[in-house]
């Protein structure tokens, strides 16, 4: 697997096993909040106290050895935009929901700025082309995924930074899994619009029911978008089972704490 479970200090993450590049998801472990955010969310918006959150900030910021005035993060909607940032954008929704990127739900740079999205059970999604020295991370919920971001995303690399399909890595973090996430016909007949067969990722459960597995069905777009099989990483893990190492909105009932994916290239990757 490329996805490495690590501890620094008291925070548990998860590492990306990429070369030239530091990707990690956090977990819940660790960290100095309390109730249903226990641990170390870092979500702003769900109602814990914002002091502990960015004490958690802070604590996360401390294994990729930046200080967070120097991380990007955006006013996730669940949408299929795609914004590159650079040095100019720097701490912005770092310490505020205000400051964030709006209306965004993926972040690319080329430059050695670390961007960071949310996430409690959605699909999170890193990007990166070692030949151009640029890439991301996405947040892919079930709007987010039969929206096609992950294409877009792709499609962005090679506009923006001029990236050759066939040289970007992708990597696909914990989300829910078919195992725990059930959806309903507007979710099918939404899937159903994309351009890659979408019945394998559905499995009927009932009536109007079915067992959706979105990692499954963003890997098979990011193929279908021109990346190389073998350049694909899947993590596995459910955050839906696991109750001691994630948040899940979807278990939770909504009410609990969120995580994060970080993309950060390494200095002269450019």
């Amino acid at each position: 697997m490329m996805f490495i479970l690590r501890t620094k200090g008291q925070i548990t993450y998860l590492q990306l096993a990429w070369q030239g590049v530091t990707a990690i998801f956090s977990t819940r472990c660790g960290g100095l909040s309390m109730g249903p955010y226990q641990g170390l969310n870092l979500g702003l918006h769900v109602g814990d106290e914002k002091a502990q959150v960015l004490a958690n900030r802070k604590l996360l910021v401390e294994i990729v050895e930046r200080p967070l005035s120097e991380f990007v993060g955006c006013q996730q909607v669940h949408g299929n935009t795609i914004v590159s940032v650079g040095t100019e954008d720097s701490g912005r929704g770092a310490t505020s929901l205000e400051t964030a990127i709006p209306h965004t739900d993926g972040l690319l740079t080329n430059s050695s700025i670390p961007l960071f999205a949310l996430f409690a059970d959605c699909v999170p999604i890193w990007l990166y082309d070692p030949k151009v020295g640029a890439g991301g991370v996405v947040h892919a919920g079930w709007r987010g995924t039969t929206a096609g971001i992950a294409p877009r995303a792709v499609a962005e690399m090679e506009r923006h930074f001029g990236s050759k399909r066939e040289n970007i890595l992708a990597a696909i973090g914990p989300s829910i899994g078919p195992c725990c996430y059930r959806v309903g016909e507007e979710v099918v007949a939404k899937a159903e619009e994309l351009k890659v067969a979408s019945a394998p990722y559905f499995v009927p459960q009932g009536k109007g029911s079915y067992a959706a597995d979105l990692a499954g069905l963003n890997r098979a777009l990011l193929l279908e978008a021109g990346l190389v099989e073998g350049k694909i990483t899947t993590c596995g893990f459910c955050t839906s089972c696991q109750p001691t190492l994630f948040f899940s909105h979807r278990r939770d009932g909504g009410s609990t704490g969120r995580m994060a994916a970080v993309f950060l290239m390494q200095e002269g990757r450019r």
